[in-house]
């Protein structure tokens, strides 16, 4: 019988553990779950999340405002964000693009400290960036597209 240690492999390798997966010490696969979400996996890759934040993050440091991102279902749009903005992070000086895909529509609105800048005109070319780009099956391109849009508006002289 030879000598040495007891190397155990992983059930799975690490490199092949899907998006929001972790192996833990133990071998054990933790995943995370989205609380009541319908389907599986995380509806971006890791490199589409990484995307969208880096455009986030950009339009933040571009315009000090706070942009804030929603995708859900709604039996109402128009009052869903109406009342999500209030809730977001510096809801006063915030942009929230508010995405409904299975109703086909975006809804985007602004805090009273930035809607001096974030007026009714440059929202709307967040809208029509995004619907650009939503007519051809793209989610993530649209939503970085209004934000880009907007925060390029609002710093614009």
């Amino acid at each position: 019988m030879a000598s040495g240690d007891v190397i155990q492999r992983p059930a799975i390798a690490p490199e092949n553990l899907p998006h929001g997966a972790a192996l833990t010490a133990s071998g054990r696969v933790s995943t995370v779950r989205v609380l009541g979400a319908p389907f599986e996996g995380a509806p971006f890759t890791e490199q589409d999340l990484i995307t969208l934040d880096d455009t986030l993050i950009g339009a933040i440091r571009a315009t000090k405002v706070r942009f804030n991102v929603y995708i859900g279902d709604a039996a109402d749009p128009v009052a869903t964000t109406d009342a999500l903005l209030p809730t977001t992070p510096d809801a006063e000086n915030s942009v929230l693009v508010a995405v409904y895909p299975n109703q086909r529509s975006i809804e985007i609105r602004s805090g009273r400290e930035a809607a001096d800048r974030a007026t009714d005109q440059v929202l709307q070319l967040g809208v029509t960036a995004a619907v650009s780009a939503f007519g051809q099956g793209n989610l993530l391109d649209g939503i970085t597209s209004a934000v880009s849009v907007i925060a390029n508006a609002m710093v614009a002289p």
